[in-house]
């Protein structure tokens, strides 16, 4: 069995052939490929080319969650790949010990790994040339230090943002920077950490800059997924119902209906009651029989017998709005399969689950089981080919989150026999608010970023915290009870390809060198070397830096040195004036000898004690007890 490179990648590893042979600037890689297209081969297309360049010696490569760990390993000991792009690079999945790659081509790490030791994962970046591989940068919130919106909006540092905290340094000591999502919108509307952008097409909304100077965009679309047959078509069950349930001053409203033309007062409501009442179960009976009956035909057309396990018959995905209502979904699956199979055919995992790696581990590689029930923890970047349908039970309606869940049923499996016979099957409640997902999904790029306005008469949580409250809490009702109505089926169209250019984004004098957005953005960038420069070298010790001073966060401390020299204003609000000067200031000057201008600021204190300026407080003399005196006499 041979396989073939599809088109982006085969047009990522032109990118990293042009950067090993010299002959592009580009140090930074975006690979935009919709979900389910396959971006676990790309880290090894590039890391296997720019090694055996000589331009990296090592890869890192950074997965949101512990759980993919294991897959990123797998793309690099795939036997077939391995021959077929002629390397032999093997990396792990390491903790965050000392040596983590241990002699390998390089290491995978997760974004809590890295900020819970930034200055360990910062070493090894000083000390072998890296390719950095972040899969799924969307995680990552844009920070005001770098990026001039964010820097102008009021938003509270939560631990997305302490992620993008701890991996900028790394970015900007990597020789090389491959950025990997299958959105290029976050749920919140914030940036992305690192992406360049430009002004959107509407009023207040920016979009990512796909032909920006410096950057190598791969772009893979879902229209050219399903053209190379990548990708399977989805279908879409979509659901109706009428839902009642009693406010939080007592009073029964309903029975109100799910569909509508547009959202209303009573769409979420009707959504909350309906996930948790009668209606949840009747849509979750249409997935389970939709994935009985395609295992029964296709174990009769390979001649098995009835219970036979076996790879390829197909797997149900059920995602639920929360863990307890996860629990409940996982009950009444297991009343409908026979007793002595019930809990071999279907699992939770949720992370409160023990061993709940290993159910997943089990549900991508073994026949069994075949139906998992999650709530977030298997949606996105989980590679189950198997997955044919998914019973949509969740409340969150957020581009990225959706189409990341649908993903999961996309993947063309090789053992269910040819793609004509397979396709992807999604249950969903029949709200507005996932018919304007589908509508965004069919006619719009999902490269914006843009301040979503909060919901009426509620907090604005996101929707991980939510998921963490009791149900009570999360919309102030009582659930009473809820029916389905009507079931019908629709084709999910192709949808858009990425644009990179737009009409209205068209510079008028184009006899210009580099227009300043662009120079602005270089220079921060270098800017942002020379510190990290600066930090790893002493660190080291190699400046010669006095009274041990390096330690952990040496990075931030010459950030917020860099800052007060240049008159306590940060990179991003810099003129391009300023900018110049700054640099030039880094190219006389260690920011190691000006440490003194952080006195004062408790954020440092302890510097100030490692030079041996601190002295423990004086109090009142201590006070000894009665019999403490009278042993002393």
């Amino acid at each position: 069995m041979t396989r073939r490179l599809r088109s982006h990648q085969q047009r990522l590893a032109g990118v990293v052939e042009a950067i090993a042979n010299g002959e592009t600037e580009a140090r930074d890689i975006l690979a935009a490929v919709t979900p389910g297209g396959g971006k676990s081969l790309l880290p090894v297309i590039a890391a296997s080319c720019l090694v055996a360049a000589g331009i990296v010696e090592r890869v890192c490569w950074v997965v949101p969650r512990d759980s993919l760990r294991l897959q990123a390993e797998e793309a690099f000991a795939d036997p077939l790949w391995r021959r077929a792009l002629g390397h032999s690079l093997s990396v792990r999945a390491a903790d965050n010990t000392p040596d983590p790659s241990r002699g390998l081509a390089g290491y995978i790490t997760t974004y809590q790994g890295i900020a819970a030791a930034p200055d360990l994962h910062l070493a090894e970046f000083r000390r072998r040339r890296t390719l950095l591989v972040v899969d799924e940068v969307h995680h990552l919130p844009a920070l005001a230090d770098i990026d001039l919106v964010a820097a102008a909006q009021e938003t509270e540092e939560d631990q997305a943002s302490a992620w993008s905290r701890a991996i900028l340094p790394l970015l900007e000591c990597a020789r090389v920077r491959l950025l990997l999502s299958g959105t290029l919108e976050r749920a919140d509307g914030r940036g992305i950490l690192w992406l360049p952008y430009r002004r959107g097409p509407k009023a207040r909304t920016r979009e990512v800059e796909l032909d920006a100077e410096g950057w190598a965009v791969v772009g893979y679309s879902r229209a050219q997924a399903l053209a190379e047959r990548a990708v399977l078509p989805v279908t879409f069950g979509a659901l109706d119902g009428e839902a009642s349930w009693r406010d939080e001053d007592g009073n029964e409203l309903g029975p109100h209906r799910i569909s509508g033309l547009y959202p209303d007062e009573t769409t979420r409501p009707a959504l909350f009651t309906a996930l948790r009442t009668g209606f949840a179960e009747a849509l979750l009976r249409e997935a389970f029989l939709a994935i009985r009956d395609l295992r029964a035909r296709r174990r009769r057309e390979r001649g098995l017998v009835p219970g036979e396990a076996a790879r390829g018959l197909g797997k149900l995905l059920v995602v639920a709005p929360d863990q307890t209502t996860a629990r409940h979904y996982l009950e009444v699956v297991r009343k409908w399969v026979p007793t002595a199979q019930a809990a071999v055919v279907a699992g939770l995992a949720t992370s409160d689950t023990p061993r709940a790696h290993e159910l997943l581990a089990a549900f991508r590689l073994m026949p069994e089981p075949s139906i998992l029930v999650t709530v977030a923890m298997a949606y996105e970047g989980l590679d189950a080919p198997e997955v044919a349908v998914v019973a949509a039970l969740t409340h969150i309606r957020s581009r990225p989150w959706l189409e990341q869940m649908v993903a999961r049923a996309t993947r063309v499996d090789p053992n269910a026999g040819g793609y004509e016979a397979q396709q992807a099957l999604v249950f969903h409640p029949d709200d507005p608010l996932f018919g304007l997902f589908r509508r965004r999904m069919e006619t719009e790029q999902g490269t914006m970023a843009r301040r979503p306005k909060p919901r009426r008469g509620q907090m604005a949580l996101p929707d991980w915290l939510l998921d963490k409250l009791p149900p009570a809490e999360k919309e102030g009702i009582v659930p009473l009870s809820s029916n389905a109505l009507a079931l019908r089926y629709d084709r999910l169209a192709p949808g858009p390809e990425l644009a990179m250019h737009r009409p209205e984004n068209e510079e008028a004098q184009g006899e210009l060198l580099e227009v300043p957005s662009v120079v602005e953005r270089r220079l921060r960038a270098r800017l942002g070397e020379m510190v990290a420069a600066q930090a790893v070298e002493d660190e080291a010790g190699a400046s010669g830096l006095r009274g041990g001073l390096a330690g952990p966060g040496l990075y931030h401390r010459y950030n917020a040195v860099l800052k007060r020299v240049t008159g306590d204003k940060a990179r991003a609000r810099m003129t391009l004036e300023e900018l110049e000067a700054a640099i030039g200031w880094m190219e006389r000057n260690r920011l190691g000898d000006h440490l003194h201008l952080l006195e004062g600021d408790p954020r440092y204190a302890w510097s100030a004690r490692k030079r041996g300026e601190w002295k423990p407080p004086v109090g009142r003399p201590m006070r000894l007890r009665p019999e403490a005196r009278a042993s002393r006499r």
